[in-house]
């Protein structure tokens, strides 16, 4: 009869779902995540949460009960009898929505903020699905995610560039776990995904996780934590709720995981110079990354948010003591003679949301500096150097108020590129590290802005809105990489050879009964592609450059079973 009694609640374990205030909405969630931020600034939601650490957790921040469903005036949503509850509801649990992202580039990579999937030409699939479940403090959330990629063959770093603009590339990218293609075959991966467990009590959470996460304000790019690279293994404590004091509201997370390397050189196959090899290989050793965030809500000025995040990065065999576990609890660190600066990998910065519910815009702001080693006078004096910033404003306007109809426009700008001429000329740069030379990396793709090192970027986004159901036009400007630019042509500043994307897409979100859709269209004119010009012995001067077409489709399909 025992045993009968324990199969039944093993079987209810593993078909049935709940919902709790732990649970979390996973950073890049289609349709749903940003349809709370877009609710606040309409001033629908709590506006003191900052939305800049996620996921988010609107069952504690919003009092929000089905956090997939959080639009009442949904037609034809039916819901399943997929909850469960047991022990007088102290265990509780939900099947968390089923999604397939499907995508494909047709000429080179493009893209990111789309965390399992990597940098490739041709299809590729991401499937997520899970279980969360709660007993009393205890939560467990189960969400793997399963990558497919068909890695179809690109050209990459063209071989006609010349051999020492090639022996320039490898000097930048044997600095960083950025491959240009992972492998030469198909690629699948499966991975923990958005999973946790953890303790919440109160306001704050503790556990180990592998879910993405986001910090700072921004929409399109984040300096130091973004969904552009897989979740990786952490402990967390966090905030799943703002804490309220006599001076204002905070909301935090403090982190401890361990980053992974994927062992792909720079480019396949791999360049010589002067019949020596030019990729020198990585150390093997795993990588611990421990990080901060803080953001504060002064009371005395409503809709204004003040932050600041630190990470720092080393390798195993160089952790020793309590210092190097928690490093950002001490000052910046100073190079010497016996301790380098660069055995550990350092970035931080401080940040501002601030909004206007009246007019229901916000405004938003984030400086961060790399692997700074000057003392404050020396950071008044110099200011530019190892700095980077994002800087973005949305503003909702009403369409049609009867039908509940708006008009929403966001602009962005994200600047990473190095101002100092002589970090230029050593190839030093945001993400990169001499020492620690996977860079800011996790599985080969940048844990901060997406658009990675010395990248800037500008976009415009024109969107109609109600409810969940959005469409929209984007328009965007992403130069890739200027400091590779700048040190590889350093003898001549060429300045026809910037490698510039200019792109437009159409995109939206539609949810229809239990399915939320997603789908984008988005056209990408390279110009100088891969930083090359067309060689042309009758004009040298003006020649054009390499200018190729990428066309990107997205499709995705969400269930949401409650």
């Amino acid at each position: 009869m025992r045993l009968k009694k324990y199969t039944f609640l093993i079987a209810a374990l593993l078909i049935l779902p709940f919902v709790i205030k732990g649970q979390t909405v996973p950073v890049g969630t289609p349709g749903v995540e940003d349809y709370y931020r877009r609710s606040q600034l309409l001033g629908l939601l709590d506006s003191s949460t900052s939305f800049t650490i996620r996921p988010l957790t609107p069952g504690s921040q919003f009092q929000i009960k089905d956090l997939y469903t959080p639009d009442a005036t949904e037609p034809g949503f039916k819901a399943n009898t997929t909850k469960w509850s047991y022990f007088k509801g102290k265990f509780r649990g939900e099947l968390l929505p089923a999604n397939l992202l499907v995508q494909n580039n047709s000429n080179h990579p493009y893209g990111w903020n789309d965390g399992a999937m990597i940098p490739a030409k041709g299809l590729q699939t991401l499937f997520s699905a899970g279980v969360y479940m709660q007993y009393g403090i205890i939560s467990v959330q189960l969400r793997p995610e399963i990558v497919v990629a068909a890695n179809q063959y690109f050209d990459d770093f063209n071989k006609d560039h010349y051999d020492i603009i090639a022996a320039r590339y490898y000097d930048f990218y044997n600095n960083i776990d950025l491959p240009a293609r992972f492998g030469t075959g198909t690629y699948t991966k499966a991975y923990w995904g958005q999973s946790s467990i953890k303790l919440t009590y109160k306001a704050f959470s503790f556990g180990l996780s592998t879910e993405n996460l986001w910090w700072g304000p921004s929409m399109k790019n984040s300096l130091i934590m973004s969904n552009t690279a897989p979740g990786f293994k952490h402990l967390t404590l966090n905030t799943v709720k703002p804490v309220q004091t006599a001076i204002g509201s905070f909301e935090g997370q403090l982190i401890a995981g361990r980053l992974e390397n994927t062992g792909y050189p720079p480019l396949l196959p791999t360049r010589e110079y002067f019949n020596n090899p030019l990729y020198i290989s990585k150390p093997t050793d795993w990588r611990y990354l421990s990080g901060l965030v803080v953001t504060w809500q002064p009371k005395w000025i409503s809709g204004l948010f003040l932050g600041l995040t630190r990470t720092a990065q080393s390798y195993n065999k160089d952790l020793g003591s309590l210092g190097s576990y928690l490093p950002f609890f001490s000052p910046y660190k100073k190079s010497t003679a016996d301790e380098p600066i660069d055995k550990r990998d350092e970035r931080s910065s401080v940040f501002m949301r601030w909004m206007w519910l009246q007019e229901h815009a916000e405004i938003y702001f984030e400086y961060g500096t790399n692997n700074n080693t000057s003392d404050f006078r020396n950071s008044l004096l110099k200011p530019q150097d190892a700095r980077a910033y994002i800087f973005g404003i949305r503003k909702i306007m009403p369409f049609n108020k009867a039908r509940n109809e708006n008009l929403m426009i966001n602009v962005e700008v994200a600047q990473l590129q190095e101002t100092s001429l002589s970090k230029i000329n050593s190839a030093s740069s945001w993400y990169v590290n001499p020492y620690i030379r996977q860079g800011y990396t996790n599985r080969g793709e940048v844990l901060g802005a997406g658009i990675g090192p010395g990248a800037n970027f500008q976009s415009l986004d024109v969107s109609w809105f109600k409810g969940l159901k959005r469409l929209g036009l984007q328009f965007e400007r992403y130069i890739h990489n200027n400091d590779f630019y700048y040190y590889a042509y350093q003898d001549s500043y060429d300045f026809r050879r910037h490698w510039v994307d200019l792109s437009v897409a159409a995109n939206g979100e539609w949810n229809y009964k239990n399915f939320i859709f997603n789908a984008k269209i988005q056209g990408i004119q390279s110009l100088n592609y891969q930083w090359y010009l067309r060689q042309n012995p009758g004009d040298p001067y003006f020649t054009n450059g390499k200018d190729v077409f990428n066309l990107q489709l997205q499709a995705g399909i969400t269930y949401r079973f409650h």
